[in-house]
């Protein structure tokens, strides 16, 4: 079992920075990809950004890139993503996911194992 809990929301103005974080515990060594997706309302789970456990190895989605970064901190088990230049668009519940294997590849939501609940970002106009 691992365990997620997102922290780091909020409500921003547009062109405004935040900073996700995600922790996670319990059996982190399984870990193979850490990403961070998405949901706006009336819309499906999206990706935006993951990152490979032991080559930390970065992905963003074209929507993202260039705004958003993630890293983390390997001692802490934390996943991070930066965000820069928020956008109303990118308002969402921002959900933080373990995938123990590649099987789906980074970008598909079906392909992570373990979910937390989330985490709400607004971005006014």
């Amino acid at each position: 079992q691992v365990q997620l809990v997102e922290s780091g929301g909020g409500l921003v103005q547009t062109g405004d920075s935040l900073r996700l974080s995600c922790a996670a515990s319990g059996r982190t060594s399984r870990i193979y990809t850490m990403g961070w997706f998405r949901q706006a309302p009336g819309k499906e789970r999206e990706f935006v950004s993951a990152l490979s456990w032991s080559e930390d190895n970065a992905y963003h989605a074209d929507s993202v890139k260039g705004r958003f970064t993630i890293s983390r901190d390997k001692v802490q088990n934390t996943v991070y993503l930066r965000m820069n230049s928020l956008k109303p668009e990118d308002t969402a519940v921002y959900y933080c996911a373990a995938a123990l294997s590649p099987r789906y590849g980074y970008y598909n939501k079906d392909g992570y194992d373990y979910w937390g609940r989330g985490t709400q970002v607004t971005v006014s106009a």
